[in-house]
């Protein structure tokens, strides 16, 4: 996949948050049919491009390699299931913390900075897993209610 220029990202960003809010707005038992249908394979850019994801962070957040991932993005083929599932964690988690922040460039730069209070690890890296989502979102309530993390 080639380099992400800051174009790129001034134009992802918005389309990134649009996806987000959307997902947002239905409830779990949409969702859950959503990511077993599958996320259309053109998320895969929009969020890599909005998070300046590398191709090792990419592979690693959506447990897929990128010349897969790019084969999808050819053929017009969904996500799988874990890919889907792993950008749903991302969509919500970062539409609460532009929620907690009051600012989606904040929340999109937070998503990518690492925090002491997760162990250094970045809370997009944490959306691997429901686990380490269940830190961030914790994490981000401490924030929203006055909790030094």
């Amino acid at each position: 996949m080639p380099a992400i220029s800051h174009a790129s990202i001034n134009t992802a960003a918005p389309a990134f948050w649009l996806i987000a809010d959307q997902l947002n707005t239905r409830n779990e038992t949409e969702r859950l049919a959503y990511i077993r249908t599958g996320f259309p394979p053109g998320w895969v850019k929009t969020v890599r491009c909005a998070f300046q994801l590398s191709n090792s962070q990419l592979e690693a957040l959506l447990s897929t390699s990128v010349s897969t991932l790019e084969r999808r993005q050819r053929q017009q083929r969904p996500l799988d299931l874990v890919g889907s599932e792993r950008l749903d964690r991302v969509a919500a988690l970062a539409v609460r913390a532009a929620e907690v922040f009051e600012d989606q460039d904040t929340a999109r730069r937070w998503m990518m900075t690492p925090n002491r209070a997760l162990n250094d690890q970045t809370p997009i890296t944490l959306c691997e897993t429901e686990i380490g989502a269940i830190q961030v979102r914790r994490t981000l309530a401490a924030l929203l209610h006055g909790g030094v993390v």
